[in-house]
């Protein structure tokens, strides 16, 4: 990334001016493109299929066209996704674009003349290749997102691109219907994404050079093979397996309600067309919501803490979505929009479904920038290929979930809702029993937005990367978890034994891979342990925090440093970032008034600044010297 671009991404402070940088804006208009022309197509060819097509022409019923069409659509992401992944990895991205969205010209030219001489086993075919080109834009569409922007932008960005997404498919299947309606259709439909899809290919020309991560790869071309070979590049981590199995999840929640708010609108609303539009306009809504709000609330990071509270309100609105109307609404006919608007039950129903898109938002950005983030560059097409196979293979398990149970078992659709919910929990249980930091991630998140405002200044000058220590004034139980949620970068804290061993506190510690230590007089053994671990953590580049006071202060004044950093840095010569917490003291978890937790609590939502400095060389480390920095940094304020 050149100068300029630091610049860039440094005054963009929210995801909405990425809209305006030559490094993204390119890039997110042609993804929506492309999203909105596919579902323009896929609409309207299956109102096609639906209603002119079916019976009269082939003898097949709607439903079984319908599936062939669905089929043909996802059929490539099972053959190609592993070579387009190893596509992504080996050649350089933007270019892949450029020939994809040609591709995609090309695609709809011949679909306009199929549509014009009413070829309808064309347009099947065609809608293969539409299918092909998807799968081949996939990889390249979330590899490329972190090689243009910083990782503050990471979540901001998926955020835009996941928005960008749903509203696109949203507008695509409206327009797809709207135009299957008009006079001369087929003229419009054939101009239209003939138009659509050169605007994209024009704006792939945009989108900045991004250079192959593996360039000397050699491409394999067993699917097979190469399908499982992607599968075990997203095992490692375990962390990012887990988050495309999260991913994979989401879509197959999505497809499950999606699929089924027609009939559930038609058989227990008893409301017609426009009330399915109206249901499908407020999930999409509610995922371009969370989307965005995943920016703010993670505060320009990574925040897996978001994921188990998206699990959450999944969870809850789901349940509200199947108790609302577990019945069909008695009501003669179908009701138009205004007759269901004034139903009992209306709003709540729209409020499940916005709120199911929201925490679903909440869900799935997260994961997609984790997975961006810990996947080895040189594999990241590659393992993203591997997730959308497994998003389309659990696609499929929800169709056949949905036919077995209410096709073949009989359940109610309310009652299919109320089995999603179910699964729903199995699902997260088994996320966050395997992989714990999610749920330490949420304690965290969830501490630092109700107890407290927390705000942080100069974090730019902890690196993005490379061993570090921070060392910190100890106000309280929390400074730990509070420093975690507002830092980018994991990190490994220094903890006085008796404190890492505490109920709830132990399990944030432990899942955060603290380092217990006590006093060389009390506990030799696990003192020198704890030298040991951090000398290693640091030859491992981690970063590390220590409170060298040794203690919470009982006046809300910093204590003298001890000559533990000393050490440390001798042993391993690193840079030392000095740090100031500000506003805990008199806090219900610090000293002030009695021993933290055996008070009454004081104070709530209570603003608390954290303050970084500028880095220490470790030969100019001195334990006075990192004390008198963080009582500057600290001021007056304790």
């Amino acid at each position: 990334m050149s100068l300029a671009d630091v610049k860039e991404s440094q005054r963009a402070e929210n995801q909405f001016r990425l809209l305006i940088s030559r490094r993204f804006a390119p890039f997110f208009w042609t993804q929506f493109l492309g999203a909105f022309n596919d579902n323009v197509f896929k609409n309207f060819l299956i109102l096609i299929l639906a209603f002119q097509v079916a019976k009269a022409d082939s003898g097949m019923s709607s439903n079984t066209l319908i599936n062939i069409a669905a089929g043909l659509f996802i059929l490539p992401f099972f053959l190609f996704s592993a070579l387009a992944g190893q596509m992504a990895d080996k050649y350089e991205k933007s270019q892949l674009i450029t020939y994809t969205k040609a591709l995609e010209v090309f695609i709809m030219m011949a679909a306009s003349g199929a549509f014009f001489f009413q070829s309808h086993a064309t347009l099947l075919i065609l809608l293969f290749f539409l299918g092909l080109q998807a799968t081949l834009f996939g990889p390249v569409k979330y590899s490329i997102i972190p090689q243009h922007l910083t990782q503050g932008e990471l979540v901001g960005g998926n955020a835009m691109v996941e928005m960008g997404t749903f509203v696109a498919i949203l507008i695509g299947t409206i327009t797809g219907g709207l135009l299957v309606q008009l006079p001369g259709h087929v003229y419009w439909l054939s101009g239209g994404v003939c138009l659509i899809a050169v605007a994209g290919f024009l704006t792939s020309l945009a989108i900045p050079h991004a250079a192959a991560n593996a360039p000397n790869l050699n491409i394999g071309w067993n699917p097979v093979r190469e399908t499982l070979r992607n599968i075990g590049f997203a095992r490692e981590p375990k962390s990012v397996f887990l988050s495309i199995l999260g991913i994979s999840w989401f879509w197959f929640l999505g497809t499950s309600y999606l699929t089924q708010l027609p009939n559930y609108t038609k058989d227990i609303l008893h409301g017609s067309e426009g009330v399915v539009t109206l249901l499908l306009t407020m999930f999409s809504i509610g995922i371009g919501i969370g989307s965005l709000l995943c920016e703010r609330l993670s505060g320009h990071k990574v925040e897996l803490g978001l994921v188990p509270f998206g699990s959450i309100g999944l969870t809850v609105f789901g349940l509200d979505l199947f108790w609302v109307h577990r019945t069909p609404i008695p009501t003669e006919g179908l009701m138009t929009l205004q007759q269901f608007m004034a139903t009992p039950g209306s709003l709540r129903v729209l409020i499940d479904l916005v709120m199911i898109g929201i925490f679903g938002g909440f869900n799935i950005v997260p994961l997609y920038a984790l997975v961006q983030l810990r996947t080895k560059t040189q594999n990241r097409a590659r393992v993203i290929a591997a997730n959308n196979i497994l998003n389309a293979f659990f696609m499929v398990l929800a169709s056949l979930l949905a036919i077995s149970l209410i096709g073949l078992s009989g359940l109610t659709i309310p009652q299919y809702f109320l089995v999603l919910v179910l699964m729903n929990c199995c699902v997260a249980a088994y996320i966050y029993n395997v992989i714990p930091e999610f749920l330490m991630r949420f304690l965290i998140w969830m501490l630092t937005h109700t107890m407290y405002r927390v705000q942080h200044r100069n974090f730019h000058f902890i690196p993005d990367e490379g061993p570090a220590v921070i060392v910190c004034n100890h106000v309280s139980l929390v400074d730990g978890p509070l420093i975690a949620g507002a830092c980018r970068r994991p990190i490994r804290f220094v903890i006085f034994e008796p404190i890492y061993r505490m109920p709830v506190l132990n399990f944030i510690f432990r899942t955060g891979k603290a380092i217990p230590i006590d006093s060389q007089q009390r506990n030799s053994e696990v003192y020198n342990r704890a030298f040991d671990l951090i000398a290693q953590a640091l030859d491992e580049g981690e970063l590390i925090c220590i409170f060298p006071e040794g203690k919470m202060t009982s006046d809300g004044e910093i204590d003298f440093f001890r000559p533990g950093i000393e050490k440390i840095v001798n042993r391993s010569p690193v840079p030392v970032i000095p740090m100031a917490l500000r506003g805990l003291w008199g806090s219900f978890f610090s000293n002030r008034g009695g021993y933290a937790l055996t008070h009454r609590p004081r104070r709530f939502w209570s603003k608390v600044e954290i303050v970084a400095g500028l880095p220490v060389a470790p030969q100019e480390v001195t334990a006075h010297g990192l004390q008198e920095i963080v009582q500057e940094l600290r001021g007056e304020y304790p």
